[in-house]
């Protein structure tokens, strides 16, 4: 008797844990160190259930989930426009156990009714309020654009006249402190640089923070401007010593910085961190197949992709607008389909789907920019000071290709007044690293050398003084 109470038991436990399903489920999904909450919400309906889904920290909110199932505890989930799929098993504490899929990635991710709090990395150098400096939220005006972008002016104290620099981010929407990965490297340089002497202008991409204006639609071009916006606004200060305004640039910033150089007669001088030397299509061949090694992938594979990306960019050079890329590439990476049947494409995304996502990802003005671009064309007219730091293990940049590169371009134009330097051990975003992979970024608690801090601010003191 006592055993076919328990077995209903079970039964009648099973059917009101399984009615848990409905409501709204939170998880923090972890992408390379990134954190990012998701969240499904899934409702009953006259023929099963519906759910639409929430990316909190992408400003994405009731993104329709094409399908929806719950069997035998196990919740199903597709989202066939992104190519997401999510499957995980609801167990005893009412929390789901699953995996999040995206275009052939997984990633580990647990959902439950409690609201999904981030963990705080250890940043331990990020500096603290209250500054031993004078801060100063400003806007000013990129008038040739029309809109207005938003920054922090930090200098050594109030009332003074300092040397300056204006910090220029690397590629992506990015805040002034270039948060990434956990980190605020512009906000540990610029605090730094600061209380060196040295005042610091640093400012939200356009169309990214508080800064107006659209960064979908622009390229580094249009960010040429920005920055150029950015040292108008300094000389319209007292406390800036117009004869002291510098640019330091990293990874794209390091490839628009010598162009507002080139527009200026007066700039003092160019800080390249990661800056980059060599055409964009070289640098993103150069960059997969580093970063592909470093993650375990075959050589036979990176090469099918090497290929397969030499086409796509031989495609972008001759391109003549917009639509007819977005056509012709569609075109070729489907030929790419059917040439490797077993390429790796989400389950429950169609094959327009996926090629779709792909054109969109390439089809863009910055990266049409970017891949045709030749960094030596602006390098060969810079005429101030130059220094370009990379780290030993940067794949992003690879320093001994893009420092030889630069060097040479500036010694081309009779540049003289240059300094090139590889520091041992740091990555892309110069901390000190055991691989240099991307995938190392967040787990690393430094956000900055305090080495590659002393070589840059020893090079521009030189200049300065």
């Amino acid at each position: 008797m006592q055993l076919i109470i328990f077995a209903i038991g079970i039964l009648i436990s099973n059917l009101l844990f399984g009615q848990n399903i409905t409501g709204q489920w939170n998880g923090i999904l972890n992408v390379q160190g990134t954190q990012l909450r998701i969240v499904f919400n899934i409702s009953k309906t006259d023929t099963g259930l519906s759910s639409t889904m929430d990316s909190p920290d992408q400003g994405a909110k009731g993104i329709p989930v094409t399908s929806t199932s719950f069997e035998n505890q196990i919740l199903k989930l597709a989202v066939t426009n992104l190519g997401v799929e999510y499957q995980g098993t609801l167990d005893k504490d009412n929390v789901i156990v699953g995996d999040f899929k995206q275009r052939g990635m997984s990633f580990p991710l647990n959902l439950s009714k409690e609201i999904a709090e981030k963990e705080k990395p250890v940043r331990p150098q990020e500096p603290k309020k209250p500054f031993s400096y004078y801060e100063e939220e400003v806007t000013f005006e990129n008038a040739k654009a029309g809109i207005q972008l938003a920054g922090t002016l930090t200098l050594p104290s109030k009332e003074g006249s300092f040397p300056a620099v204006v910090l220029i981010t690397g590629s992506g929407p990015q805040n002034r402190d270039e948060e990434l990965f956990g980190h605020k490297p512009f906000l540990v340089l610029s605090d730094f640089l600061t209380k060196n002497g040295i005042a610091v202008l640093r400012f939200d991409d356009r169309g990214t923070a508080a800064s107006k204006g659209d960064f979908k639609t622009a390229n580094s071009l249009d960010f040429v401007s920005d920055v150029e916006a950015g040292v108008d606004f300094l000389k319209t200060r007292k406390e800036i010593n117009k004869k002291k305004i510098g640019l330091i640039g990293h990874s794209e910033g390091g490839i628009i910085a010598p162009m507002v150089a080139n527009n200026y007669k007066d700039i003092a001088f160019i800080v390249l961190m990661a800056g980059t030397g060599i055409s964009g299509d070289k640098l993103l061949l150069l960059q997969q197949e580093l970063i592909g090694k470093a993650s375990g992938i075959s050589d036979v594979d990176l090469q099918k992709v090497k290929s397969i990306n030499i086409g796509a960019f031989e495609i972008i050079a001759k391109s003549t607008s917009l639509e007819q890329l977005e056509t012709d590439l569609t075109s070729y990476l489907k030929q790419v389909l059917r040439d490797n049947p077993n390429a790796q494409k989400p389950e429950s995304m169609s094959e327009n789907d996926f090629v779709k996502s792909q054109v969109d990802q390439i089809a863009n003005p910055w990266m049409l920019f970017f891949i045709g671009y030749n960094p030596a064309i602006a390098l060969e007219k810079v005429k101030c000071p130059v220094l370009a730091i990379n780290g030993e293990k940067d794949l992003q940049v690879p320093p001994k290709e893009n420092l030889e590169a630069i060097k040479n371009a500036l010694a081309k134009g009779g540049n003289k007044k240059v300094t090139t330097i590889e520091l041992s051990n740091l990555n892309h975003l110069f901390q000190e690293c055991k691989t240099g992979s991307p995938a190392e970024y967040a787990t690393i608690e430094q956000t900055f050398s305090p080495i590659a801090l002393a070589e840059i601010l020893k090079w521009i003191q030189m200049q300065i003084n």
